[in-house]
């Protein structure tokens, strides 16, 4: 049995993609080897490695404002009412509304949670074949598809009434009224709940991507036995 597994992964090792994933459809079950319920687990695991330790991080208090891989910037739009009424003054005012809208996000995601856990639960055993051979955020993806719909709906009405929590709406109510009061301006009335909400979802994947790749390249952060055996497959 040991020469047997031995030839298994030296064979491994000099097979492109295509022909590993046949190789993984092969795989036995209960035996040494690795079967279709190890994968599955293995990358339940990773994903939930990636949502407890990456996105627990973004509903702290600066987890998305002091990130530079999800802080939310101001959109298109407002970039504009942003630089003028710094020019003419109010670069304090223009610094906490931005704020704000991070703010907010962080609210939102503490609410992610259990919507992810129901899509991590729902992995298949092709799921799992097809994300270990993927690309180095293909569990991510997977994630994104399962869950974006139904985090949008969690996180839209959380992030308009964190908006009156934090103030939110009041400080950009004012600032889109100061500018549009301005002499040879174009009004602006943007949807910042709808933005703020499809940057909050964009900043959660970020994190969880992070977390996968370094679960795929690196092998130090690879930190149970199971996430070792599964992912020795794609190294």
């Amino acid at each position: 049995m040991k020469r047997k597994i031995l030839i298994l992964f030296l064979s491994l090792n000099l097979l492109g993609c295509g022909e590993l994933q046949q190789v993984i459809d092969q795989l036995p079950q209960g035996t040494s080897s690795i079967g279709n319920l190890e994968i599955a687990e293995g990358l339940r695991e990773a994903l939930n490695l990636g949502i407890e330790k990456q996105v627990a991080k973004l509903t702290q208090t600066d987890g998305f404002y002091k990130n530079e891989l999800v802080k939310i910037m101001l959109p298109e739009e407002l970039q504009k009412v942003d630089n003028t009424l710094r020019n003419i003054g109010l670069g304090s005012l223009a610094d906490e509304g931005l704020k704000v809208l991070n703010r907010a996000a962080e609210d939102a995601v503490s609410e992610a949670t259990p919507i992810f856990v129901d899509a991590v639960k729902g992995i298949t055993f092709d799921d799992a074949k097809n994300i270990l051979m993927g690309s180095d955020d293909a569990a991510t993806q997977y994630l994104t598809n399962a869950t974006e719909t139904a985090l949008y709906a969690k996180f839209n009405p959380i992030i308009k009434s964190s908006f009156e929590k934090v103030g939110a709406d009041q400080i950009w109510n004012n600032l889109i009224t100061r500018y549009n009061n301005l002499p040879l301006v174009n009004e602006v009335n943007p949807d910042l709940t709808d933005y703020v909400t499809n940057e909050a979802l964009n900043g959660v994947y970020t994190m969880i991507a992070v977390e996968e790749k370094e679960i795929r390249t690196n092998v130090g952060s690879r930190t149970t036995d199971l996430l070792r055996k599964v992912f020795t497959l794609q190294d």
